[in-house]
């Protein structure tokens, strides 16, 4: 069955969170996604007050920045989330804009090689392991959690271009795709991820989560067009809709057939109504979505 979700958008201020959460909560959307955008809201601070906001929603963070953040930080922070709401969060991680990692001084010369050692050590330090690594960007002098989670939580990675879906489909435990993957786009990726699995774990589910840009009410489709327009993805098809439920849930079950195991709703930047967009992807557009 696909996953639906929607994400809350870092364009909106912080303190709108809370009613978002609560109608996601209650209306009963399955996920609902936050974003580590440089220089918006943090990740980890959104998911812990979405958590402890919440009941049964389950709150992803699409994605934490690896080049910001050291490995035992994030291995802490999400440690700690793990074993006060277990198994209701999703954690995602990436490269980060490149354009963004400079203006911190975080930008480093391979990211492939960052991403790859981080998943190879946060997934170990999660798993309650003692390591110690030497890596060209992760370095590791005899570390371990004092409180590992119950259970290891999936790790997934952020990918677009060939290379990284290669290392994520070897190293990560599920992809997250961004807004500008068109449905033959999801096909290519999902290929990609699932031919590099290991043989061992070919078996296992692999998560394909991809955002899908998505307005619905008045001036819903010059909102879309406006954004694809602003951000210079106007010229690839299909990646924004706009429309009524069933509309918006066509797009979904085309995403789904190419691939992906979850969609998440992303609105608009100047979505009006953030809170009417969740209950209407929970209560109008879920059921419309086999």
């Amino acid at each position: 069955m696909t996953t639906l979700g929607v994400v809350f958008r870092p364009q909106q201020p912080p303190e709108r969170l809370r009613e978002v959460v609560r109608a996601a909560d209650a209306s009963g959307l399955e996920e609902l996604w936050l974003w580590e955008d440089c220089f918006r809201e943090g990740g980890i601070a959104t998911a812990a007050a979405a958590l402890a906001w919440s009941e049964r929603v389950r709150i992803g963070v699409g994605v934490l920045p690896v080049p910001l953040r050291n490995v035992a930080i994030t291995a802490m922070e999400l440690a700690t989330l793990e074993r006060m709401f277990p198994g209701r969060g999703i954690w995602g991680v990436g490269h980060g804009v490149q354009d963004w990692m400079g203006q911190v001084g975080a930008r480093v010369a391979s990211p492939i090689t960052l991403l790859r050692e981080y998943l190879e050590a946060l997934r170990a330090l999660l798993d309650g392991q003692r390591i110690s690594v030497r890596g060209r960007y992760v370095q590791l002098d005899d570390v371990a959690l004092d409180w590992p989670p119950a259970a290891a939580p999936p790790i997934l990675a952020a990918a677009a271009g060939p290379r990284t879906l290669e290392l994520v489909g070897a190293a990560a435990d599920g992809v997250i795709l961004t807004s500008s993957t068109p449905a033959a786009g999801v096909r290519t990726a999902a290929g990609i991820v699932r031919a590099a699995r290991p043989e061992s774990l070919a078996a296992r589910p692999y998560p394909v989560v991809v955002y899908l840009l998505a307005a619905t009410g008045p001036g819903a489709a010059d909102r879309v067009a406006a954004e694809l327009r602003a951000e210079n993805r106007d010229t690839i098809p299909g990646i924004g809709v706009a429309g009524e439920a069933q509309a918006i849930a066509d797009a979904v079950i085309a995403w789904t057939e190419a691939g992906a195991t979850g969609v998440v709703l992303q609105p608009t930047g100047d979505e009006p109504d953030p809170v009417g967009f969740v209950r209407f992807a929970a209560e109008q557009v879920r059921p419309l979505v086999p």
